[in-house]
């Protein structure tokens, strides 16, 4: 099959209870816009039907594909779907996000050369982040960490991000962290890379509670980090 313009890959993790209207919604707005497109959904370890829906899904649909992972792991599930993907552009959304504005916004930045990497971010002066305070709060201090032990000079590093493939899959082979914070790492090497990193505010509106625990992210995040300030700092890899 010849390459599509758009590739947008989601992990999925128990999302039984939103997976096939989000999925529609989804595609009915690629549609719309008359995008070539396919959507990737990197299922990492759910004990709910979202597999069996999954199956149903992409017999439905050909611009549907999904794969199993055994563990959940964020990181690796969203790592293997970009390296899995094919498009030119490449979307890292999430299920409880799907939003199209961000995508009208980003593609065409890249289309013109001016970003290799457009990241929506949460926190950027003109951010609407309607998201519980405690998470709120959580992203600032992640991001804060990032700052102080690693430079970083933007404002966030998780969830939207488009950027040109071909640009960004040297970048990938340069990861190696996994879970939460391999979304931080992706774009931090980019930025260190060089590449053209662009920052654009979102109106954040979540469709649903998160399907992990805030506090149950933290021991892995901070291991993650701790291992990302050795391999760049330290290492210089």
């Amino acid at each position: 099959m010849a390459a599509p313009y758009l590739s947008i890959v989601i992990p999925v993790y128990n999302e039984a209870s939103i997976i096939a209207s989000a999925a529609a919604e989804l595609c009915q707005g690629l549609d719309a816009h008359g995008w070539d497109y396919e959507v990737i959904f990197a299922e990492n370890g759910s004990r709910d039907s979202t597999p069996q829906l999954l199956d149903q899904l992409c017999a439905q649909n050909p611009r549907l594909r999904w794969f199993h992972s055994e563990r959940p792991n964020y990181g690796a599930a969203l790592k293997a779907g970009i390296l899995k993907a094919r498009g030119t552009y490449v979307v890292c959304d999430e299920i409880d996000l799907c939003d199209l504005v961000f995508y009208e916004a980003a593609l065409p930045r890249l289309e013109r050369g001016e970003a290799d990497m457009v990241v929506g971010s949460k926190a950027a002066k003109g951010a609407s982040d309607q998201r519980p305070l405690v998470r709120r709060v959580a992203t600032r201090v992640h991001n804060t960490l990032l700052k102080v032990t690693l430079g970083f000079k933007g404002t966030d590093t998780h969830g939207l991000k488009a950027f040109r493939r071909e640009a960004l899959l040297p970048v990938i082979a340069q990861c190696v962290v996994d879970m939460d914070v391999f979304a931080s790492e992706f774009v931090i090497r980019a930025w260190r890379e060089g590449l053209k990193v662009m920052e654009i505010p979102i109106q954040l509106h979540e469709k649903r509670q998160p399907s992990i625990h805030l506090f149950r992210r933290v021991p892995n995040v901070l291991k993650n980090v701790g291992k990302l300030v050795y391999v760049i700092r330290i290492r210089g890899t």
